[in-house]
This record gives structure tokens, sequence and C-alpha cells, in this order.
């Protein structure tokens, strides 16, 4: 992996607590269709977004170790919801968003995707980061510009996961220079990329790392 687009370090120490983090019993929570049938937040949340088909739902089962917490599938557009999940050991909730660019989804269904993504992201107090998830094999598209461009303006932390690593080449990561230089200028914007393979586990020890080191700086105890 080229060093632009190698995983931020983490001690030992954040490594373990990143571990024990996600040790516990992960479970399905609820969804939310509209900006009123929100669950109540207990907690801080970190979110998941990306283009359709990018590994949300893969990287959230990897993330957890559970093969089918967040239900995967090969149609773009399947989830449609926000959709909760969380553990009774933390005050942490996942949040699974869904899947943008889907050319064939209806402009009515777009339509009530953005509200509820653009509703939630102003406003839910408690949302401590969005991971912005980028198929390595693609780079950015125009509609993650779009999302960048909405997180920047709603003043949210975000961070960018490269997906799918271990399905292309060292040279292919290269892309990583390309996508540092498109958040550069963003401030809400955080610097570092994390590789992941949801298959192979890359970077799924340094994703649970910098959640555990966000979840501690926003005063969650991790034990």
């Amino acid at each position: 992996m080229s060093r632009t687009t190698q995983s931020p370090d983490f001690s030992a120490a954040e490594l373990e607590g990143g571990r024990r983090l996600f040790a516990a019993e992960w479970e399905f929570l609820g969804a939310a269709g509209s900006f009123d049938a929100l669950l109540p937040s207990t907690g801080i949340e970190i979110a998941f977004a990306g283009r359709s088909n990018v590994g949300k739902s893969s990287l959230i089962n990897a993330l957890t170790s559970r093969r089918a917490l967040a239900r995967t599938s090969n149609t773009p557009g399947r989830t449609q919801e926000l959709l909760f999940f969380g553990n009774s050991r933390h005050r942490l909730t996942l949040v699974d968003m869904p899947g943008y660019g889907y050319a064939a989804a209806g402009k009515a269904k777009v339509a009530a995707w953005s509200r509820l993504i653009r509703g939630y992201l102003q406003m839910r107090a408690d949302l401590a980061r969005v991971y912005v998830l980028v198929d390595s094999r693609h780079g950015l598209k125009s509609a993650d510009e779009e999302v960048l461009g909405a997180l920047s303006q709603a003043a949210v932390s975000h961070q960018i996961v490269l997906t799918k690593c271990d399905q292309v080449s060292e040279a292919a990561l290269a892309l990583g220079d390309i996508i540092k230089a498109a958040i550069a200028k963003r401030p809400a914007a955080f610097p570092d990329l994390i590789a992941t393979s949801a298959r192979s586990g890359e970077g799924i020890g340094s994703l649970r790392a910098a959640i555990a080191r966000l979840a501690e700086e926003r005063g969650l105890l991790v034990s």
C-alpha cells in the first residue's frame, strides 16, 4: 500500500481500545425513513455514507464481527432508510445511511432520500463523524463531491474510508493523492484516509481505533 493511502498509525493501546469497543454484542435498533421518525439519541452517533454498493453494510458487519448485522445486497439502492445499530455496553450508535448515486431510483425517491440525509446531517446534535466510503476501484465520483459539499456546508466532521482495497493493485491506490487534494480545502474533513477491506480485514482495526479515539474525545468511556 502506498504511503499516501496508508491508514493512520495507532498505538497498541488505541488498537486494543478499538477492539474492546466493538467486542460487545451489537444489534439492530431500528430504522427511520423520515427525519420525524428518527430514533431518540442516547449518546454519540457515527454514520457511514457512500454510493450504492460501496460496501457500507459489509464494513459495519466487519467492524462488529457480525456476519449479518447489516443486511448486504447486490441490488443497488436497497437501503432506503437510516439504519441504527448499537449495543448495551456503550452509548455509541452506528448509522447506515441510504446509498446515493443510484441512477435507476425514481426522482421522488431520490428527493426523499436527500431530504432525510440533509436533515439528519444538519440537525442531529450527537452526530460525531460521518465516514464517507469510496470504492478504491473507482475513486471519487460527482455524487461523492456533492455529499462532501453538503458535509462541509453543515460543518459535520467527516473522513474518507477507502473500501474493497483487496481488489486493486498497489499502483491503483495512488488515487489517495487525488482524494487528499480534493478534501484538503474542506475544514471539516479529516485529512487522513483509512484503507479497508471487509473481506480481508485490512484496515478494520485502524477504523475501530479511530472510532474509539473519537468516542473517548467525546467523553464516552471505552472498557
